[in-house]
């Protein structure tokens, strides 16, 4: 079998299905992409210790937003549950995970996954982010990489920069200095595979306290980067480009 790649995307908000430019992109990147055994998905948006396995079976999802149309609450995401995928993750954490079954799919897993998915026939699973540490993030990477060699896509699922206050639906494709700063500097660290600095961005990345006010929206990059820490073929941004000023870039690590 051969191993599936590790992602990191930025994954929008519920509108990004409006936006033709971005579906677009997520639906060309998944068909160049070998078509994954099982979807294993951190999102910035599931924080819980101890790390925590969501539902193995087909469940409603979760509507984590407040105040949109409609018509985004009508949105369904029926992926097969993944109990086989959940017994790996717990026999590779040696059991020190804890089990929500009541836990359905976010709008960080499910918002990216209608884009490059959207048959919903794939298994899927989401897990929680124990800690945003970005060390332990990484090691948590690390200690899921095999299953990469079982045909699992691993996605770390973000956003590049995410600051809300800061945002602006009149700057188009465009984006303030800060953004395209923060952006620029995490491009040439992933492809420069500096891990240290990235580990560190904190205090070595420009605009970083801008750019994540709160690191959660970062957080999922480290546990795509652990996952291919095995001598990776490469890693590329796929994605690149701003919406409302944030930036939308994302990786693929081979």
């Amino acid at each position: 079998m051969t191993r599936t790649p590790t992602l990191y995307l930025s994954h929008g908000a519920p509108p990004l299905a409006d936006d033709p430019l971005w579906t677009r992109q997520l639906a060309d990147w998944s068909t160049d992409l070998p078509t994954p055994e099982a979807i294993l998905i951190v999102s910035a948006h599931w924080e819980a210790q101890p790390l925590t396995i969501g539902a193995t079976r087909t469940i409603p999802l979760v509507y984590d937003f407040w105040g949109f149309p409609q018509h985004y609450y009508d949105v369904t995401y029926p992926a097969p549950g993944a109990p086989r995928l959940a017994a790996d993750i717990r026999k590779l954490l040696g059991g020190k995970a804890h089990d929500d079954p009541e836990r359905g799919l976010d709008h960080g897993a499910y918002v990216p996954l209608v884009e490059m998915y959207p048959d919903a026939d794939i298994p899927t699973l989401q897990i929680s982010m124990p800690t945003l540490d970005p060390r332990e993030l990484y090691e948590l990477g690390r200690a899921l990489a095999p299953l990469r060699d079982q045909g699992v896509l691993i996605i770390g699922s973000g956003f590049t920069t995410h600051n809300l206050r800061e945002m602006d639906p009149a700057a188009a494709g465009d984006a303030p200095a800060w953004s395209k700063e923060f952006d620029e500097w995490t491009n040439h660290a992933v492809t420069t595979r500096d891990i240290d600095a990235l580990i560190d961005f904190q205090h070595k990345a420009p605009a970083a306290r801008i750019a994540h006010p709160r690191t959660e929206h970062y957080a999922p990059l480290f546990v795509a980067l652990g996952a291919s820490e095995d001598k990776p073929l490469s890693q590329k941004a796929v994605v690149d480009g701003y919406w409302y000023g944030l930036a939308k870039r994302s990786f693929q690590f081979d």
